[in-house]
């Protein structure tokens, strides 16, 4: 009787309409990629890159069964962050199931090679087929009901703080930067996404030293509720003057078991000021207990997987409540008044 009732609690809970006013966002998992699907109040989605290539499009699937819990029949807006195979591998088996409209990108890939091209081209022969959007920073995504903000695209940053940001960086005093990054992840775009008063971001894959372009000496982007860590946890990103400027009240890791979760970048999230909780898609076996989140907060605790979601549902006043699919957990946060 108790697991009649648990998974009736689930199917309610997954398969409820979504709520007149409520921002949802669908952090998906793709074994370490990432798709991220957000559903505004009005209805219009985008989603942030595709994932893997798979035979059998185990991550296209997992993005479209996302896409029918959250009501939505067509993509209004594909954002590709960067041309690697996690984020944009996916594209081709992701549209043979589910119609998208406009495809935004930061322009020519900065990588080349037998197998890059082929990426770009597998990609390039879908967007074809649909709108074009060259990112720019300062530029918006017109997408009704929320504020969609590009804050970098293709190596360059926004050239001045955002309204209300601006304030000098103490922790950039002594901040070290790592060995120049060449390749496509620090051509990301990112982007901060406005409801009301929620704000979160997401920077794909940008690697330090353009995060300390966002952060150093001045904080460009401000504070966040919400903060997707950047390349899945991995110690290249992640660097606390910025995450830490940031003062996000929750972070989202979208590792994968053997991908991303690494220590240094999970204390540096655990250790940002006012950071209440860390979610994370996959148990970081490499890190240990030590370093993950409790399991409640763990999407998929197993290697081998059933590829279970997180939400986050958003109101305009700023609350917003995080529901694991594996176990029904939820939690609502209250930010701090503005």
């Amino acid at each position: 009787m108790r697991t009649t009732l648990t998974t009736l609690l689930l199917v309610l809970l997954c398969c409820s309409a979504r709520a007149a006013g409520t921002l949802e966002v669908y952090f998906i998992d793709v074994e370490g990629g990432q798709a991220t699907l957000i559903v505004s109040p009005t209805g219009e989605s985008m989603l942030v890159d595709t994932g893997w290539p798979d035979a059998k499009g185990r991550d296209a699937e997992r993005i479209v069964s996302a896409a029918r819990l959250a009501g939505v029949k067509q993509i209004d807006y594909l954002v590709v962050t960067h041309y690697h195979m996690d984020h944009v591998g996916g594209v081709p088996q992701l549209a043979e199931r589910i119609p998208i409209r406009t495809f935004v990108d930061h322009g020519p890939s900065v990588e080349h090679g037998a197998e890059a091209d082929l990426l770009v081209a597998a990609y390039q022969s879908v967007r074809d087929n649909g709108k074009h959007l060259l990112a720019k920073p300062g530029e918006m995504i017109q997408i009704r009901g929320i504020k969609v903000q590009i804050v970098t695209a293709a190596g360059e940053e926004i050239s001045s703080p955002l309204p209300g940001a601006g304030a000098p960086n103490p922790l950039c005093a002594g901040a070290k930067r790592k060995e120049p990054d060449p390749s496509e992840n620090a051509q990301s775009v990112g982007m901060l996404i406005t409801y009301g008063k929620f704000r979160m971001i997401d920077l794909g894959d940008l690697t330090w030293n353009k995060e300390l372009g966002l952060a150093c000496p001045d904080n460009k982007i401000g504070t966040i509720d919400l903060y997707l860590s950047t390349h899945h946890g991995l110690d290249q990103s992640s660097a606390p003057p910025l995450v830490h400027a940031l003062h996000p009240l929750v972070a989202i890791m979208n590792n994968g078991a053997r991908k991303g979760g690494s220590v240094e970048a999970w204390q540096t999230m655990h250790s940002s000021p006012g950071l209440e909780d860390i979610w994370q898609l996959h148990f970081a076996l490499e890190a240990g207990k030590a370093n993950n989140a409790p399991d409640d907060f763990i999407a998929n605790l197993e290697e081998h997987c059933a590829g279970n979601w997180i939400k986050v549902a958003a109101e305009p006043d700023g609350h917003f409540t995080v529901t694991n699919s594996r176990n029904g957990k939820t939690k609502t946060y209250q930010p701090a008044a503005q």
